[in-house]
């Protein structure tokens, strides 16, 4: 059974830090890049950063550059997503979601963890 679980969201101030985890099985992690999937209450899905089967090549939103950080460790199957600075426009429930090389959908998705920025 594949499955993508997401952990780590929760309640931070603003300025602060989270760090996001998206532990994998059921499949080969190593073989798909992998992307971290936003969704506000009430607004559509947006990307916010993906990262390839490697490790090597990384991409974000211009709205998160510079503040937050997409890594995998591909031993553990785990992706991560490190989210400094954080401002109250990132609150969110957060997926993350994996893509076989030259497909052009994802093929699988975890059930999300909610980040919510507020003082």
């Amino acid at each position: 059974e594949v499955q993508l679980v997401e952990s780590g969201g929760g309640l931070v101030q603003p300025g602060g830090s989270l760090r996001l985890s998206c532990a994998a099985s059921g499949f080969t992690f190593s073989n798909y890049a992998m992307s971290w999937v936003r969704q506000a209450l009430g607004k559509g899905l947006e990307w916010v950063s993906a990262i390839n089967s490697g490790g090597g090549s990384t991409t974000y939103v211009d709205s998160v550059k510079g503040r937050f950080t997409i890594s995998r460790d591909n031993a553990k199957k785990t992706l991560y997503l490190q989210m400094n600075s954080l401002k109250p426009e990132d609150t969110a429930v957060y997926y993350c979601a994996a893509r076989r090389f030259g497909a052009s959908t994802y093929d699988y998705w975890g059930q999300g963890t909610q980040v919510t920025v507020s003082s």
